[in-house]
């Protein structure tokens, strides 16, 4: 009966805290022991953390052990008020039933001894040589299932992890490493201090046989590549690119925010995992062609925009992937042109279109599934947002506007209402209607569009028709014409009414009239001439 009340305080008590959790983290030190007899970890965390209301418990996201016999189970806890406590897990939640009150703004150390065969989050298997390696692979809230945490990221916190395992194995992680040492019976531990707060979803810990390469610096930080020995030749190669595009981004965007940039071969259920100074990669990825430039751009990016300024929850996860799709394009384009930038943006529309016409969900997206928000609204039209904003405002506002939003989030959390408010600051603009209609609708435009030459006025008059169900869009249209010798022309106009026309005067009869001829704009539809 006493631990039914208790629970129930720690309910009621906290309710006045955040949604998600009555603490906040301020660091994790984790000790984990790797071995090569068996899938079996061993850890001990000890986590610091803050009360952010008066409270009768503490939580940990923790995956217990379960049918299949992979999970974690507890050994022992120790830390304020746990003596005399009880603790227990519940739907993957280790709670702490203290036997005292913990008041809002005590800190405490409560420190987890356990261990088990992770169920995920850890990949423990072998590489594509037979070899054995240990990946852990967060993303979005897998951590909890070989770490006690909490789980979310909305809450950051600095990490170091110190890692027992087999001699021959190398150990990367997040932060700086301080400390390598022998142990006795073959085994050695490695440890990193990341001092920087981190969500859960970007910390990690690789272990493998590894060959390293130091790439060189960019603005005082080292650059490395981490790849198996037996593809050494073609990983250091292909990884090499990594330091000009980090060059790159640091000059557009701002400081890179950690202390080292390792990019590193690995297993990943992801093409690339944009852990935190250690972004892991596919392991098949690397053949010595250099064909994943753009991907490398993609997890350097998400440095600065989904580690560094990270979204408060996975329902804003745009403000990561969109940004690290868009920067990568802005990088294309800085190196191959403008041409090569509207060749990614006309096939990201495509993508887009393809996408919400059996997905009809807005880009803000409060999916319980996270793994579902993969997916082009995410990706492809978060990009196209940011793509227009750049269009609509100029690249100098753009530019200060990514500046301004990332110095202004770096280290904390933001939602789409920040972003917007940047803009609108920058700009000088009112960008309300502008986020309502590409974010939180979920449909996109649909045009009819019709010409016709009036000979006698020397005119074109365009009629163009929304198609799309529900919201009327307000769009900064571009129509393309062609005249007799090749001439080109641009007209603008701005498309805000269901069905509206337009005339233009014009010598002679155009050759041909294309909409967005400068890939400017989201939107799907078709243009005809009426004789």
């Amino acid at each position: 009966m006493k631990s039914f009340i208790s629970t129930l305080s720690c309910i009621f008590i906290t309710i006045a805290a955040s949604a998600q959790s009555n603490i906040d983290v301020l660091h994790y030190k984790y000790e984990i022991e790797l071995n090569d007899n068996n899938d079996t970890i061993y850890g001990k965390a000890a986590i610091t953390v803050k009360f952010t209301a008066p409270s009768l418990c503490v939580e940990f996201d923790l995956v217990q052990v379960g049918q299949n016999k992979k999970g974690m189970m507890v050994m022992n806890i120790t830390g304020p008020n746990v003596n005399g406590g009880k603790s227990d897990l519940v739907a993957q939640k280790y709670r702490i039933n203290l036997s005292g009150p913990a008041k809002k703004n005590d800190t405490a150390i409560y420190t987890i001894s356990y261990k088990g065969i992770p169920a995920d989050g850890m990949i423990i298997s072998k590489n594509k040589y037979g070899n054995r390696t240990f990946f852990s692979d967060n993303w979005p809230n897998r951590a909890h299932n070989w770490i006690p945490c909490v789980d979310e990221p909305g809450d950051k916190a600095t990490v170091e992890f110190i890692v027992t395992a087999p001699s021959h194995y190398q150990v990367i992680s997040n932060g700086i490493q301080v400390e390598e040492t022998n142990l006795p019976g073959n085994k050695k531990m490695t440890h990193y201090i990341e001092d920087v707060p981190l969500p859960t979803k970007v910390m990690v810990v690789g272990a493998a046989d590894f060959a390293v390469q130091t790439v060189g610096e960019v603005n005082c930080v080292p650059v490395y590549s981490w790849v198996y020995p037996e593809n050494k030749t073609e990983g250091f190669y292909d990884y090499a690119i990594g330091k000009d595009i980090l060059a790159y981004h640091i000059n557009y965007i701002g400081p890179y925010p950690y202390k080292k940039l390792a990019n590193v071969q690995s297993k990943t259920r992801f093409g690339g995992m944009e852990n935190a100074g250690a972004i892991f990669y596919d392991e098949s990825r690397l053949n010595g062609l250099r064909q994943e430039e753009e991907l490398l751009s993609h997890e350097i990016v998400h440095q600065w925009f989904g580690d560094m300024a990270t979204e408060k929850s996975f329902a804003h996860v745009w403000l990561s992937e969109g940004f690290a799709t868009y920067l990568t394009h802005v990088y294309i384009e800085s190196k191959y042109g403008t041409d090569s930038l509207n060749e990614e943006m006309d096939i990201d529309r495509e993508t887009v279109l393809d996408f919400v016409k059996t997905n009809p969900r807005p880009v803000v997206d409060s999916n319980s599934n996270y793994m579902q928000l993969l997916n082009p609204n995410s990706y492809q039209k978060g990009s196209w947002i940011l793509h227009m904003l750049r269009r609509q405002l100029g690249d100098s506002v753009f530019r200060k506007s990514i500046r301004l939003y990332y110095a202004t989030y770096a280290g904390k959390n933001a939602e789409t209402q920040d972003l917007q408010k940047i803009f609108e600051t920058v700009s000088g603009k009112d960008l309300t209607q502008f986020f309502k209609q590409w974010l939180h609708t979920t449909v996109n435009p649909s045009l009819k569009i019709s010409w016709k030459y009036l000979a006698k006025e020397k005119k074109i008059k365009l009629d163009v028709e929304q198609l799309q169900p529900g919201i009327t869009f307000n769009l900064p249209l571009e129509i393309g014409i062609t005249m007799g010798g090749g001439k080109k022309i641009v007209m603008p106009f701005t498309n805000n009414s269901r069905i509206q026309s337009f005339t233009w005067p014009v010598a002679a009869k155009p050759l041909s009239i294309i909409p967005d001829p400068n890939s400017s704009l989201l939107f799907e539809g078709t243009i005809t001439e009426i004789k």
